[in-house]
């Protein structure tokens, strides 16, 4: 006789959830993850690690006080997803309104968390209401006038129960009438259908979710209705016991009542989480008496067939979970939401600091992508979440150590958008003093070279400035990439240049009345004690001028006599401290002049030859 197969034990997942705005949210041994498909349709998922006291993990074990423990727990994190998922989901297309101005200018708190807060609040106060006081309002009306013997003897207690079950009911029928919880079933439908997958031992796939039942033995669903049979129960053995309706005057006797439920909500909460794990553990018919009822309530109101974009976010919260529960050392994320300015550039430039960028770059950040002006940061607004995405997007990057205006991708210099990026050095606001000293010197018909023209910003500004003059411009440098960069925003200025790849002046030919450059001066010796940015992504051959810094000045002086007319002007920008060294190379000057960048440093000098 052939030995009969044992039957495979199921797996039981570890990790449970709870649907969100346009998402779900799982939770781990030590972690939840939230994953919500934003507006963009990109899905985010927020990672956080479950925090506990010495004395939160001990009370977390003791039969009857952990379930008030974790039900609390997971209702914070619960409520908190809801509200995180809400923020990210928020809508994103519509200006702030006067009055999220206002409180974000005059109250500096954001309006969504103010309106989400009291959304809480209200809906704890809805609770009591419909669950607490409505019903027994039902039972003294029936009192009153149908069943004048009803309070006081044991069917008042049964009617509680059936006025709090068939409010129960009709307010999950209600509210089924919102498109966004509707929706919200739809995601709990994935939830469930993600975790039956895992424990039947599949892949997570799209395809194999979808084939998976919307039903889960262990739902909140399911312990909601054990928590209101349970209330029931007890709620009428303790108001018995205490012969409340003794109490003469009515709205004290229902105070009473009230007072007597809240108090007992912990005690209720924690005998229906031993009922929930017990019934969690039984199995095959006797079990499915128990769980039928809440299986019941998940098929007709709190969960429906999901699209299969929805169990995608299922499986990201899923998988995000139990890669956290695995890694210990895994980092947390957040999701990219709206907030306001102050407090989001404030924590911008903290992470900068800590990481050694300039706190100037997360001003610059936030002023270009929200269109405002670095003097205006200190006004109070509310940044949308689109906005949030760009500007975590630079602040990532940044983050890295690649520079903010290769990011950016290009940089105002001296009315021109000079497009920038590793190919040439990044325009620095004090060269466009030199450009402007070549601009103010530009006489009718001048021809202008430009040696180490680099990105091409000093002869673009000449060119678009000089137009009226009929200047023609000439742009040299060695490096191929460089001058393809600066023909590129020549033609992005729509500048007349004429562009020469040449070491100086080996390919140049004629002679020029103004001849400006900008070379590569910082000593080869000092480039590893150079800004990282700097150093690691601009390019070494504009920045290194040899031993001491020199080599290019010089070579110019060398061999400029054959290049620049009598009477032409060479307009050179140098390093701190190394002015008086080059006048000293250009010996057969005839006049000479010195100026000084924003800083007050000698940094051009206007050579006449």
């Amino acid at each position: 006789m052939a030995k009969r197969e044992k039957k495979k034990k199921p797996i039981c997942s570890t990790v449970g959830g709870q649907a969100v705005m346009e998402g779900v949210m799982m939770m781990g041994k030590t972690s939840y993850c939230t994953a919500v498909r934003d507006p963009d349709g990109n899905i985010q998922v927020e990672k956080k690690r479950i925090t506990r006291t010495t004395a939160g993990r001990r009370a977390s074990k003791i039969p009857f006080v952990r379930g008030v423990v974790n039900m609390y727990g997971s209702l914070v994190r619960g409520t908190g997803a809801l509200m995180r998922s809400a923020q990210v989901y928020g809508s994103d297309d519509e200006e702030p309104g006067r009055v999220e101005k206002w409180f974000a200018e005059k109250l500096k708190l954001n309006l969504m968390h103010v309106v989400t807060v009291l959304g809480v609040i209200l809906g704890l106060a809805l609770a009591i209401f419909c669950f607490m006081w409505l019903p027994r309002f039902l039972v003294s009306t029936l009192n009153k006038y149908l069943w004048k013997t009803l309070v006081g003897s044991v069917w008042e207690y049964v009617m509680l129960g059936v006025f709090k079950l068939v409010i129960f009911l009709a307010y999950l029928g209600l509210i089924m009438v919102l498109k966004d919880i509707r929706k919200l079933y739809k995601y709990h439908g994935a939830e469930h259908k993600t975790i039956n997958c895992y424990e039947k031992g599949l892949p997570l796939t799209t395809e194999n979710v979808m084939s998976c039942s919307r039903i889960h033995d262990r739902c909140g669903t399911s312990f909601l209705f054990i928590v209101l049979i349970i209330n029931i129960a007890v709620i009428g053995v303790v108001t018995w016991a205490l012969n409340v309706n003794s109490i003469s005057n009515g709205a004290l006797r229902t105070l009473a009542n009230i007072g007597i439920e809240i108090v007992l909500l912990p005690v209720i909460t924690g005998i229906s989480y031993e009922f929930l794990k017990l019934f969690a553990h039984i199995h095959g018919w006797f079990g499915c008496i128990f769980k039928w009822p809440g299986m019941l309530l998940q098929k007709v109101f709190t969960t429906r067939e999901p699209e299969p974009e929805m169990v995608e976010v299922a499986i990201a919260a899923f998988n995000a979970a139990m890669e956290m529960d695995a890694d210990p050392e895994m980092a947390e994320t957040t999701f990219v939401t709206g907030g306001l300015l102050t407090e989001m550039l404030a924590d911008t430039k903290k992470k900068f600091a800590k990481a050694g960028i300039d706190e100037s770059d997360a001003e610059w950040i936030y002023s270009l992508v929200l269109g405002i002006n670095r003097s205006d940061l200190s006004g109070q607004r509310v940044i949308k979440p689109s906005e949030t995405r760009r500007i975590n997007a630079i602040i990532e990057k940044r983050l890295t150590g690649r520079p903010l205006w290769y990011i950016i991708g290009d940089v105002d210099f001296y009315d021109c958008k000079i497009r920038v990026d590793e190919r040439a050095l990044i325009p620095r606001p004090e060269t466009e003093i030199l450009a402007q000293q070549v601009v103010n010197t530009v006489e009718d018909g001048d021809k202008v070279l430009d040696m180490c023209t680099g990105s091409g910003c000093i002869a673009i500004s000449v060119a678009k400035h000089c137009k009226d003059k009929k200047v023609q411009v000439t742009a040299v440098d060695v490096s191929d990439a460089a001058i393809m960069l600066a023909r590129e925003n020549a033609n992005y200025n729509s500048a007349d240049v004429n562009f020469i790849q040449s070491d100086l002046f080996s390919r140049v030919h004629g002679r020029f009345n103004i001849i400006v450059c900008n070379p590569p001066y910082i000593r080869s010796a000092e480039i590893q004690n150079l800004q990282r940015e700097v150093r690691d992504y601009e390019p070494r051959i504009a920045l290194d001028g040899g031993e001491d810094g020199l080599d290019f000045y010089k070579r110019l002086a060398a061999e400029i006599s054959r290049y620049i007319i009598r009477g032409g002007i060479l307009m050179l920008e140098v390093g701190e401290g190394q002015a008086e060294e080059v006048l000293k190379l250009f010996d057969k000057r005839e006049y000479a002049m010195v100026v000084k960048d924003f800083a007050g440093i000698d940094r051009f000098l206007k050579i006449a030859f």
